[in-house]
């Protein structure tokens, strides 16, 4: 009688042990995060309503989520731009904010609060990065960006990889040319080019490569969720793309920017030095309507090719079938001018510098195929993923999410900030306002046809003053931004 006593007891916990280990292995895993980042794309993509680029797997990506029509970035440059995106906070508007970050975080003992990589990671997430996702390629500094004891964001990535091939290394890459041409002296390096051969005689291709194998890698792991940032380069200057990507606008005519002209009075203008500097065999394409044409075909070519390799990695995403059980955001961190207030680059505080395209889908959402014109800003994205994935949002981030705008897209969103080192802006439902450091205000009035060739400040004294309140309650003292 004994004996039965003891098997039964000994039955009736091997059927608890079996039905606990049934029961963990049932419990559903976080969603992963597939963050793909690209290097001065302004919102040129059919999805977005721009019918002469060929953009084929960015509007597929569309067509499953939800494009964001009024996304804004918070600072018209690389450096700046990614500092919000990868830790929900406004901060310098420099491209080494990220290292100065780093360097606080060596000096007070790591107490700088955790990048968005290094949140999830604590929240149990493998974070791997490739290619440009924090202002350098690879994440690293020294001369050649490959010095791993000068790192951009400590302690966010398990792997911050950075295929340099043939280009030597992360700087080489970043301004790389067909077959391994590396920038020495801008002015000796062509500013476009259309090289022969196939995607990987550009860096992308590189990137692309090794996004492909990590999510070969992560995928094939069920202990964790993971959170694959892949950084694309194109369409940065100098424009190059293989050849086959130019050639699908040999008929394309792309349409003049209808506000061409240099802003009268004081604006947040610049002369185009980023675009100046390389070889335009003696072109300016503010007084060369055919060179201008070809400057934003080859920018356009980019776009076409940079979308090749998105599309691989969305091709390898569905093909391991983590594509159930991932959120994908497409973001650009910033916009670029192509003759827009003949401005040929990012930097200035025009709606051509800070809007940039933003997409996301994930798995189930509702509202897949639509598009939003409600405002949002890059600062958002991270509180928004804390809320998709079920992590919890830390008290530190600055943004808003805008899930409820995932789940209606009819939700409005928020006025939207940016700056730079002499100015700060405000962009709302209908108004962009400019407060320069000296007090100086633009104003400019987009249900107008006029839009920001115009600035209405003088005439609008009361309105000049309702938003100026607005803009220095959302960045007070512009002040008092994380350091």
């Amino acid at each position: 009688m004994m004996k039965n006593m003891e098997l039964l007891v000994w039955a009736s916990l091997a059927v608890l042990l079996i039905t606990s280990c049934n029961s963990r292995e049932q419990l559903p895993k976080k969603p992963n995060i597939l963050l793909i980042c690209v290097d001065d794309l302004r919102p040129d993509l059919k999805s977005f309503g721009v019918d002469h680029i060929v953009s084929p797997n960015m509007d597929q990506l569309a067509r499953s989520g939800m494009s964001f029509y009024r996304h804004y970035v918070n600072a018209p440059s690389c450096g700046p731009s990614r500092y919000t995106l990868l830790t929900g906070q406004y901060g310098r508007a420099d491209n080494y904010a990220l290292f100065h970050r780093a360097e606080n975080w060596t000096k007070n003992n790591k107490s700088v609060a955790p990048s968005m990589p290094e949140w999830f990671r604590t929240n149990g997430y493998t974070t791997v990065s490739v290619g440009k996702v924090s202002h350098h390629p690879g994440g690293r500094g020294g001369k050649d960006w490959n010095d791993s004891s000068k790192v951009e964001m400590p302690n966010a990535w398990d792997k911050h990889l950075m295929p340099a091939s043939e280009w030597m290394h992360p700087r080489g890459a970043m301004h790389g040319l067909a077959y391994g041409e590396i920038r020495k002296n801008a002015a000796e390096m062509d500013v476009f080019q259309g090289g022969e051969g196939n995607d990987e005689i550009y860096p992308d291709g590189a990137v692309a490569k090794e996004a492909l194998k990590q999510l070969q890698e992560l995928s094939s792991s069920n202990e964790k969720p993971f959170f694959l940032a892949v950084g694309f380069l194109k369409p940065h200057l100098p424009f190059g793309a293989p050849k086959s990507y130019l050639e699908l606008y040999d008929s394309i005519k792309i349409p003049r920017p209808e506000h061409s002209q240099k802003p009268v009075g004081k604006t947040t203008w610049h002369a185009s030095g980023e675009f100046m500097k390389y070889n335009r065999w003696d072109k300016d394409p503010n007084k060369d309507e055919t060179f201008a044409e070809e400057v934003r075909k080859h920018y356009a070519a980019c776009i076409s090719y940079v979308d090749a390799q998105i599309g691989k990695v969305l091709g390898e995403l569905k093909r391991t079938g983590a594509d159930k059980n991932t959120i994908v955001v497409l973001w650009g961190d910033h916009g670029w001018h192509l003759g827009e207030h003949a401005i040929w680059g990012k930097h200035s505080l025009f709606e051509e510098s800070l809007r940039a395209p933003l997409i996301v889908h994930y798995p189930g959402m509702e509202n897949a195929n639509t598009n939003t014109k409600a405002i949002v800003e890059t600062v958002d994205i991270f509180p928004t993923l804390c809320e998709l994935t079920g992590v919890e949002t830390p008290s530190f981030v600055q943004g808003t999410s805008f899930k409820p705008i995932l789940e209606d897209s009819k939700i409005p969103g928020h006025p939207a900030v940016a700056y730079t080192n002499n100015a700060m802006t405000l962009r709302t439902n209908t108004h962009r306002f400019t407060l320069h450091n000296d007090g100086f205000a633009e104003l400019y009035d987009h249900t107008s046809k006029a839009a920001e060739s115009e600035n209405r400040a003088m005439e609008n004294p009361e309105m000049v003053e309702e938003l100026k309140k607005v803009l220095e309650a959302r960045l007070p003292e512009k002040y008092k931004l994380v350091q």
